[in-house]
């Protein structure tokens, strides 16, 4: 890519500011201009906000890092949940394909029940069990309804410097108890936000990816192996 196309292809990236938005702004700029928009500029609790600030700015790509990501509090905010998570990447999509542009998404393990005993596959069936894992389900399912062209990429345990996460969870209270009692009956791939960003990058410099619809769809993005939550935790101290 010489600098000419890499300085016109304009990228929005929606939570800017959260754990993987924040790795985002650094890595994105290999691929082009981006063009940052954090929960002010841009708040997915507000859907139609967010569509203008879109056909403002008119990018070739949109990056939605935004979520609405308390699993335990969405089970009394299911309808916040629900806009931001689902309502609003539908009408991002809507957008994108009036725009011809590319939109990549993140998504998350929660939309499985979480009983198969190997990792799961792309085309397994979904059955989320709670209200977060139904939101992001709505959403996948809202992305693909315009048939625009997307990028889903499930990932999971995500942790990182920033934000809440299992890592500073653990790090604050090893500070404050002399003993912690974690689980090992739950089994994920921790998954480092800045390598979600990186790979994100990755694809996305690929030239003419954006003018190929058939690699429309959704990947699973997590690091590999695998872990309970009481071996994360063995790891982080």
């Amino acid at each position: 890519m010489n600098k000419s196309e890499h300085m016109s292809k304009k990228i929005v990236l929606l939570g800017s500011t959260g754990q993987i938005g924040w790795e985002l702004h650094r890595s994105l700029t290999t691929v082009g201009q981006v063009i940052p928009l954090n929960r002010e500029a841009a708040d997915l609790s507000k859907p139609e906000m967010v569509v203008q600030e879109i056909r403002k700015h008119k990018p070739h790509i949109i990056v939605n890092a935004a979520a609405y990501t308390a699993v335990d509090a969405a089970e009394t905010e299911s309808e916040k949940a629900m806009t931001i998570n689902a309502k609003a990447p539908g009408m991002l999509a809507e957008e994108a394909k009036r725009l011809g542009a590319l939109l990549v998404h993140y998504s998350t393990d929660y939309v499985f029940d979480g009983n198969n005993t190997s990792p799961y596959r792309e085309e397994d069936p979904t059955n989320p069990l709670n209200s977060y894992g139904k939101s992001k389900l709505e959403g996948e399912k809202a992305i693909q309804a315009p048939a625009g062209k997307h990028l889903i990429f499930r990932t999971s345990w995500v942790y990182g410097m920033r934000g809440q996460n299992f890592l500073l969870t653990m790090l604050r209270l090893g500070k404050e108890r002399d003993e912690l009692k974690v689980v090992d009956d739950q089994i994920g791939a921790p998954t480092w936000c800045r390598h979600i960003a990186e790979a994100t990058s990755q694809i996305l410099a690929q030239k003419d990816l954006l003018d190929q619809k058939a690699l429309t769809g959704i990947y699973h993005m997590t690091s590999s192996g695998s872990t309970s939550w009481h071996g994360f935790a063995t790891a982080i101290f």
